[in-house]
């Protein structure tokens, strides 16, 4: 069975700075969310793609991402939510009414603001995906981490434990979905999906990815971004 993406992209950016969302920045030629798309677009095991944006932005990208940029696997543009749950929610609903809701269905939630992840890894997710039921791409982190209260240190986690968590994250449409139920009941917001499965007590596989896999939040990052896009070259 092939996968289905989600790429939330309804964040305003307010790090970026200007007026423009960082998702439409020009990358190299392109609009940021253009790049992510791509890594999608040309994969074999993508079947399609939910792009998930702000209410008001949906005839835009429609017309300046999807069309001019030729993305046929696009299924739908949805309107993104207050928070990125919500968007992510909104994602999965209108996959269920595209009829695309099988329970082992591989279901793959990426950042819009990462244009940079290295596609070749995708067979490999989709295959622990299919295999576990979820899994997540990321990175063992660099520095020393050390957790504070008050401007005081309190603690330092054992740095080989520590894994920096990047996007695409991977779930069998029937964890993820539950996973989002039982998080709605509970009142629960997390800062990534993989949380909501850890929830329910299910085991979420790590993968190692690249560190080159940035999320472009930042005026820097976008400098960033425009070396590591040449290198690839």
């Amino acid at each position: 069975m092939k996968a289905t993406v989600l790429i939330p992209a309804a964040g305003t950016g307010r790090r970026m700075g200007g007026t423009v969302s960082k998702q439409y920045l020009e990358l190299v030629g392109k609009p940021i969310l253009a790049h992510t798309l791509t890594l999608f677009e040309n994969h074999p095991q993508v079947e399609n793609i939910y792009l998930i944006v702000p209410c008001g932005d949906i005839d835009y990208c429609q017309e300046q991402i999807v069309e001019r940029y030729g993305f046929s696997k696009v299924q739908r543009i949805v309107a993104g939510g207050a928070e990125r749950q919500d968007s992510v929610r909104n994602g999965l609903q209108a996959l269920v009414e595209d009829g695309f809701g099988q329970p082992q269905r591989p279901i793959l939630i990426h950042d819009g603001a990462r244009p940079l992840f290295d596609s070749r890894k995708l067979s490999a997710l989709i295959e622990v995906v299919c295999e576990t039921g979820a899994c997540t791409i990321g990175v063992p982190v660099k520095d020393t981490i050390k957790q504070v209260e008050n401007s005081m240190i309190t603690a330092s986690p054992d740095r080989r434990l520590l894994w920096q968590v990047q996007t695409p994250q991977g779930f069998q449409y029937q964890l993820i979905d539950k996973a989002f139920a039982q998080a709605d009941a509970d009142g629960f917001v997390a800062t990534d999906d993989a949380s909501l499965v850890e929830r329910l007590g299910h085991t979420v596989q790590m993968l190692e990815g690249d560190y080159r896999n940035i999320k472009v939040t930042t005026p820097e990052d976008i400098l960033i971004a425009v070396a590591l896009l040449g290198s690839l070259k």
